[in-house]
């Protein structure tokens, strides 16, 4: 999408609002590559990376809220014939994946929406079966702000020291090698979270 290419080349607060709104619902904008070059950009002192962190959360807050209503109020046919659609698949959607997120969500619960936008593959979709499940609305919005504000502040940490040791032709390069190597690692400090939180359930209902 060449509008989407024109948006990350000029970034600036509404464009980050933006994208990442679109990246919260289905468009397939990858959040690395917004929020971590206008960090960069901020190391310069041409933006301000509290205003980045804050136009990102918010627009991912406004992103995942549609797919909550749109899920909530259309229902679990209409999202997966959406799903199998040829637009859907544009979107980098099928029904597999909107099955995966409902299942991480059905094994972890209401605080699969905050481990969720953490997780790649789950990040985008995690609101879809809040919305299914007529999850409360001030709870997934609380659980989600967190959730992306974690992510956005790695993500611009992450520009921000590139800036010292990247010059910028090799940025998006760099991006996506360390940003792989920090989903890997959340990948795994989410599942032993999680395996925590199972283990102590279990060992309280026990007692």
């Amino acid at each position: 999408m060449n509008w989407i290419t024109a948006l990350l080349n000029h970034l600036n607060y509404p464009t980050i609002f933006l994208l990442m709104l679109l990246e919260s619902t289905v468009i397939p904008v990858p959040s690395e590559l917004v929020v971590s070059p206008a960090a960069y950009h901020a190391a310069d002192g041409n933006m301000n990376i509290w205003l980045i962190i804050l136009f990102a959360t918010l627009g991912a807050d406004c992103g995942a809220s549609i797919n909550y209503f749109v899920s909530y109020y259309l229902g679990r046919p209409i999202i997966y014939k959406f799903a199998n659609s040829k637009f859907g698949h544009m979107c980098l959607l099928n029904q597999n994946k909107v099955e995966h997120s409902e299942n991480y969500f059905n094994d972890h619960g209401v605080i699969a929406t905050l481990t969720g936008r953490l997780i790649p593959g789950i990040r985008h979709l995690i609101s879809i079966p809040a919305g299914l499940s007529k999850m409360h609305y001030g709870k997934f919005l609380l659980y989600t702000t967190i959730g992306a504000g974690t992510w956005n502040v790695i993500l611009a940490a992450l520009g921000w020291y590139l800036h010292s040791i990247v010059p910028e032709e090799q940025l998006g390069t760099k991006i996506e090698e360390y940003s792989h190597v920090i989903s890997l690692a959340i990948v795994g400090i989410v599942a032993l979270a999680v395996a925590y939180l199972l283990f102590h359930h279990l060992r309280k209902r026990n007692k």
